[in-house]
């Protein structure tokens, strides 16, 4: 049974921080929000709760109890909210420890998401032998799409998005990481921002594209030196966690499962995001007793 999952809240949200392209003066509280709060702390839905609150209620719905929050080094929203100890908070049936992403002397930011997982197992060394899931603080996945994740037979696997059941613009989902697979349904590859003819060449089986919305499970000691390892993008110069996992499945194909689903994954990137997750939460969760 998985019941651990690392939930990466250490980016500087610096999209979020940005002025809306359409301003709603029924939400100028949230967007003052979203200026100084990390952006899985900003109050959303009944009882002003933070956006975490969601993700952490699907989580425990799932079975998983150890919960790993990835922080950036300035950020105390998190912490203060859910326990100021570096581990085992005790949040409803949740057991809640942080990892602080340090920001190497060279840099002005954190650098990705391959780093601050490693940085996050490294103070999680109980944790080696185990699987484990990852998610982002700013998406709200499922509790189905998590049990899938926990389920499967394969200690490495991700959830496989059907594009078509994203209520997002078609220009946005265009942008996002669409997956490769091979005849068993194993992972070959994720295409960031992919062109017309990349996304003409993914269609599986299903005659559906589909994509990476950073739903994971990992096996922590098979994984760990290609974190350690991970080179930084060279366009984005960033270690990110696709990278890494590519990588791994060049030493070891058919590793990494992709298990197809399909629904809207909320995601909260800018201050126009505010409103549609207002909505979907105002819809899918009318009575939440968390």
């Amino acid at each position: 049974m998985v019941d651990k999952i690392v939930i990466l809240a250490g980016g500087i949200s610096s999209r979020m921080k940005e002025r809306p392209k359409q301003i709603d003066e029924s939400l100028f509280n949230l967007y003052n929000e979203a200026d100084i709060k990390a952006k899985s702390m900003i109050s959303l839905g009944e009882g002003h709760r933070p956006f975490l609150d969601y993700l952490l209620f699907n989580i425990m719905e799932a079975g998983v109890t150890n919960v790993l929050i990835v922080i950036g080094e300035k950020d105390n929203s998190i912490p203060e909210y859910y326990g100021k100890n570096g581990s085992n908070n005790k949040f409803h049936d949740l057991l809640i420890s942080y990892a602080i992403q340090k920001i190497p002397s060279h840099r002005s930011k954190p650098w990705g998401t391959a780093d601050a997982l490693y940085q996050g197992l490294l103070q999680m060394p109980h944790w080696k032998g185990n699987d484990f899931l990852v998610v982002n603080s700013d998406n709200l996945y499922s509790t189905e799409s998590l049990r899938k994740l926990i389920e499967c037979d394969s200690h490495h696997a991700l959830i496989d998005y059907d594009r078509d059941g994203f209520n997002f613009e078609s220009d946005r989902v265009s942008k996002f990481a669409i997956t490769k697979k091979n005849e068993k349904g194993f992972l070959i590859d994720i295409i960031e921002k992919p062109t017309p003819e990349q996304i003409k060449s993914c269609f599986d089986s299903e005659g559906k594209v589909r994509v990476s919305m950073n739903c994971w499970r990992f096996n922590y000691d098979q994984l760990f030196p290609y974190l350690e390892n991970c080179p930084e993008n060279p366009i984005r110069k960033e270690k990110e966690l696709p990278t890494a996992v590519l990588n791994m499945i060049k030493d070891y194909p058919d590793t990494v499962l992709a298990i197809p689903h399909k629904e809207h994954v909320p995601d909260l990137t800018s201050k126009d995001d505010l409103k549609p997750v207002l909505e979907y939460l105002k819809e899918k969760y009318k009575v939440f007793t968390l």
